[in-house]
């Protein structure tokens, strides 16, 4: 176990490494032209560094096997903070989406600790419960459902479908593996499927993205304009990329060059083999991450082993599909590496809680 935690820790380190430079690479000239200052979030991204670092660390000082005591809380508290971004002059707006706080020059996306929270609950719920009751549709199932869709609606309406399908996939993961039925899990797809279409078509900007996706040169200036931004990075790194510092795309063609598309600035930057690499050492933090799974000391730390790797890996394979178009376009980051201080401070405390499991583990 203490190989696999030093593993896991030399792979994410790796990753904060990696995007802490290509933040800088991606940011400098885009900062200059913005704050005159080309290092202005080179110096914020490092700041993130350290809260996350502090809040990692106290995180695996922590006996984890307490925490399910205020799962309960956290998930309430969650819900505050999703609320309070509707008051007047609270949240800050961008692009349309209130999905932020604005504290002390710093934003904090409230939806980043809920889906933290609702992993903690849903693991808490399961190893209490026990894999007889969860198969139990009113007893078992339906309650983590309950919470899910309550925190999925407050989160819908900023709105960020992303992190609700992200979120869902990950609970339904760790509600099959407890042993729930396989067609409770249908029912709930089935009855989800309806909504997620009226969400997507019947939204003018996710239907057109939908459609940017299918054809993104039918419309090569508007909708299509990031994905096609985002295949020329790409195809145009080769396979060891254009030099660090050296990407065209990052002068203003690529929008979210330094959150959403970090990927693509990695590929034109340094290659294909920089790319690959990128993705071998995701892989690598998965297979850890599930050996702490399997070596966790009781259930509800292996449920919540189970979750926090789900989120990472979910997050990192959208990310990553977006940008090579497997996906249509979605806002969510790539983990440990795009720019944004509460995705790195979550993730880091998922890491945090994943050493913490390993370290009382068989």
């Amino acid at each position: 176990m203490r190989k696999i935690r030093i593993y896991l820790l030399m792979v994410a380190l790796t990753l904060i490494a990696i995007g802490v430079v290509m933040i800088y690479s991606s940011t400098a000239i885009y900062a200059w032209e913005r704050f005159k200052d080309s290092a202005y979030f080179l110096k914020r991204q490092l700041l993130f560094v350290l809260i996350g670092a502090l809040a990692c660390v106290s995180v695996m000082a922590l006996d984890y096997r307490k925490l399910g005591r205020y799962a309960k809380v956290l998930v309430l508290l969650s819900v505050f903070f999703l609320l309070l971004l509707h008051l007047p002059g609270v949240s800050r707006e961008i692009s349309g989406a209130k999905r932020w706080f604005r504290i002390m020059g710093f934003s904090f996306q409230p939806s980043e600790f809920a889906s933290l929270a609702v992993i903690i609950y849903t693991a808490f719920f399961l190893s209490v419960k026990g894999s007889q009751r969860i198969e139990h549709f009113i007893f078992g199932f339906l309650p983590v459902i309950v919470v899910l869709g309550m925190v999925s609606l407050l989160v819908l309406v900023q709105p960020d479908l992303g992190t609700v399908i992200a979120l869902s996939m990950v609970v339904l993961i760790m509600l099959f593996s407890a042993g729930a039925r396989l067609r409770h899990i249908c029912y709930i797809g089935l009855l989800a499927a309806p909504l997620l279409y009226v969400l997507v078509f019947s939204v003018p900007y996710r239907f057109k993205r939908i459609m940017a996706f299918i054809n993104p040169w039918a419309d090569p200036l508007g909708s299509g304009f990031q994905l096609i931004q985002s295949q020329v990075a790409l195809g145009s790194g080769g396979l060891f990329g254009k030099g660090l510092g050296k990407s065209m795309q990052k002068l203003f063609y690529l929008p979210a060059a330094h959150t959403d598309f970090i990927f693509s600035i990695i590929g034109e930057e340094l290659g294909l083999l920089a790319a690959l690499a990128i993705v071998v050492l995701f892989v690598i933090f998965f297979i850890n991450g599930a050996k702490i799974v399997k070596r966790a000391s009781d259930s509800f730390g292996a449920f919540l082993s189970l979750g926090i790797i789900s989120l990472i890996g979910l997050k990192a394979i959208i990310n990553i599909g977006v940008s090579t178009a497997i996906f249509p376009t979605k806002g969510l980051p790539l983990p440990f590496i795009s720019y944004g201080g509460s995705s790195l401070v979550f993730d880091m405390i998922g890491v945090g809680l994943l050493l913490n499991v390993a370290r009382f583990s068989r």
